[in-house]
C-alpha cells in the first residue's frame, strides 16, 4: 500500500499518514458511503464550504428582519447568535439523518412571516411568535413520522416536480441578479423591473465576479464556484480597502465575538398569550406558519434532489421522510434558540454544482456555521456581489429540467408555467406552488379528468385557498 510506503522511507515523522487514510476510507466512507455516490473528501469539503458562503448571507439579514427597529425587535446579537447555533444543527441534522447535501437555516421569508406577519400584522410578541413557530415544528414531526409529509410529496404529479426544479432555478437566479444589483425594481409607470446602475462599484465588481465565474464553469475548473466566490471577494476587499472604492463590504467593528444567549428558551414564556389571542388570528398564524414552511420545504428538496439526481424514475425523493425530520426538529430546536423557523435553503444547490453528494457536504456547512459564532466578522468580508453570480449560474443549471416538461400539451403547460413563472415574479416558492396546484387542478376538471387528480392534491389546493383567504381578511382588518 501506498501509505505502507511513506512509512518504510520517513519513518515515524508521517505516522499521521496512515491516521489520514483511515479517517478518510474506513470511518467517512461508512458512514457517508463516499465510493457509492461517486464523490471524495476533498470534494465534499469544497462543496460544504460552497453552500455555506453561498447562503452565510442569512447571517447578517436575519437581525435586519428580526432584530432592532423591526416588528420583532428583538437584540441583533441575540438573532446572529440564534441564526448560527439553529442553522448549524439543522445543517448537521439534514447530513445525518438522510445524507443528502443540503443545508438550512432561518428561512429567508419565513421571517418576514415571523416578523411582519406575527409581530406585526397579528401583534404577538416575540417570545409568542417562537411559540407559534415551535408548534408549527411539533406539528411537522408528527406529520412526517406519520409519513403524512411525504404522501404529500407523493401526490405531486411528475410534470409538476420538473416545474419546481426549474422553477426555484429562476428563483435562485433573481435573488443572484437582484443581490448583484443588476436587476432593480423600477418607480416608473412603463415598467416594474429593470437593469441596475453600471456605474456603481459593487454592480462591477458583481458582473466581475459573474465573468469569472462563468469562464471557469464553462472550462470545467474544479471547484469552479468556490474559486469564483473566493476571487471576487478578494477583487472587492483590494478595491473597498486599499483603494477606498466602496464595494458594500462590512468591515469588522470588531475581531472579538460577541455571543448573546439572551432569547434562548424565550418561546416557553410565550404560550401564555399565544392561546388568549382571539382564536381567528390564532388559527391564521398556525395555517400561515404550516403551509410557508411545509411547501418551501417541499419545492426546495425537490428542486435540490432533482439537481443533485436523487429522484427516482417516478420522481420521488428516497429517504424524503428523513430530510422532513431534520427539517421539523430544527425548527422547534431554532425556536427554542431563538429564531424564526428554520428550513432547508435553495442555496443548497450551490454546494452540489460543486459537487457535493453526500451529507458530509452538510457537515461541512454545519461546522462553517458553528465557526461562524467566532470568525463572523470574516464572514462579512465576503460581500454579496460575491455570491450573487453563483446563484445565477445555479439558476442556469436548475432549469435543465425544463427540458422534461411536455410543453406541446397545453393542459401540462399551463400549471408548469405558473409554477414556475409565479415562484420568480412573487419571489416565493410557496406562492408558485400554490398558482401552479391550483391550476393544475382547475385544468384536470376543466378537461374532464378528474382521475389524474391524486385525493390529496384536493386537499393541499383547499389549504392554499385557505391560506389566501384569512390572509385577504387579515388585511382588511376582519381577523
Amino acid at each position: 500500500m501506498w501509505e505502507e510506503y511513506f512509512i518504510i522511507q520517513i519513518g515515524g515523522a508521517v505516522c499521521a499518514v496512515p491516521l489520514i487514510f483511515f479517517w478518510e476510507v474506513i470511518f467517512l466512507e461508512k458512514l457517508f458511503k463516499l465510493k457509492e455516490h461517486g464523490t471524495n473528501v476533498k470534494t465534499e469539503i469544497v462543496a460544504g464550504l460552497t453552500t455555506f458562503f453561498a447562503m452565510a448571507y442569512i447571517i447578517f439579514l436575519n437581525p435586519l428582519i428580526l432584530g432592532e427597529g423591526s416588528p420583532a425587535n428583538m437584540a441583533n446579537t441575540a438573532v446572529v447568535t440564534a441564526t448560527c447555533l439553529s442553522a448549524a444543527l439543522g445543517t448537521w441534522l439534514v447530513g445525518f439523518l438522510s445524507n443528502y447535501p443540503m443545508a438550512q437555516a432561518p428561512g429567508l421569508g419565513l421571517n418576514a412571516v415571523f416578523s411582519y406577519t406575527l409581530c406585526g400584522a397579528f401583534k404577538l410578541s416575540a417570545a409568542a411568535s417562537l411559540a407559534a413557530v415551535f408548534i408549527a415544528g411539533i406539528f411537522f414531526i408528527l406529520l412526517t413520522v406519520t409519513g403524512a409529509r411525504s404522501a404529500l410529496v407523493k401526490a405531486i404529479p411528475i410534470s409538476l416536480k420538473k416545474a419546481i426544479s426549474s422553477g426555484i432555478g429562476m428563483f435562485v437566479a433573481i435573488i443572484g441578479f437582484v443581490n448583484a444589483g443588476i436587476v432593480v425594481g423600477e418607480n416608473s409607470a412603463a415598467t416594474t423591473i429593470g437593469l441596475g446602475n453600471f456605474s456603481s462599484p459593487p454592480v462591477l465588481l458583481a458582473l466581475a465576479g459573474l465573468l469569472i465565474t462563468i469562464i471557469l464553469v464553462v472550462a470545467k475548473v474544479p471547484a469552479a464556484l468556490f474559486i469564483s466566490m473566493l476571487a471576487t471577494s478578494v477583487i472587492g476587499c483590494v478595491c473597498q480597502f486599499l483603494l477606498n472604492i466602496e464595494m458594500g463590504i462590512k468591515a469588522p467593528e470588531s475581531w472579538v465575538p460577541y455571543l448573546d444567549f439572551s432569547m434562548f428558551g424565550k418561546c416557553f414564556g410565550g404560550f401564555g398569550e399565544l392561546f388568549t389571542a382571539p382564536i381567528a388570528s390564532l388559527i391564521a398564524t398556525m395555517i400561515t406558519l404550516v403551509m410557508v414552511d411545509m411547501f418551501d420545504t417541499i419545492g426546495t428538496l425537490i428542486g435540490a434532489a432533482d439537481k443533485a439526481g436523487y429522484l427516482d424514475e417516478n420522481g420521488n425523493l428516497p429517504k424524503l421522510e428523513n430530510a422532513m425530520l431534520a427539517d421539523a426538529v430544527a425548527t422547534s430546536a431554532g425556536a427554542v434558540i431563538g429564531t424564526s423557523t428554520v428550513t432547508t435553503y435553495v442555496e443548497s444547490t450551490a454546494g452540489i454544482s460543486a459537487g457535493g453528494k453526500t451529507g458530509l457536504t452538510s457537515v461541512v456547512s454545519g461546522i462553517c456555521f458553528a465557526l461562524a459564532l467566532f470568525i463572523s466578522p470574516i464572514v462579512g468580508l465576503v460581500p454579496s456581489a460575491a455570491t450573487a453570480p453563483i446563484l445565477i449560474i445555479v439558476g442556469v443549471m436548475m432549469c435543465s429540467s425544463l427540458k422534461d416538461i411536455d410543453w406541446a400539451d397545453i393542459e401540462t403547460a399551463i400549471p408548469c408555467f405558473l409554477t414556475i413563472s409565479c415562484m420568480a415574479f412573487f419571489y416565493s416558492i410557496t406562492d408558485g406552488l400554490a398558482f401552479g396546484f391550483i391550476a393544475y387542478v382547475a385544468v384536470k376538471l376543466a378537461s374532464r379528468k378528474p382521475k389524474d387528480i391524486h385525493p390529496l392534491m384536493y386537499v393541499i389546493v383547499a389549504l392554499f385557498i385557505v391560506k389566501y383567504v384569512l390572509s385577504a381578511l387579515s388585511s382588511m382588518g376582519i381577523l
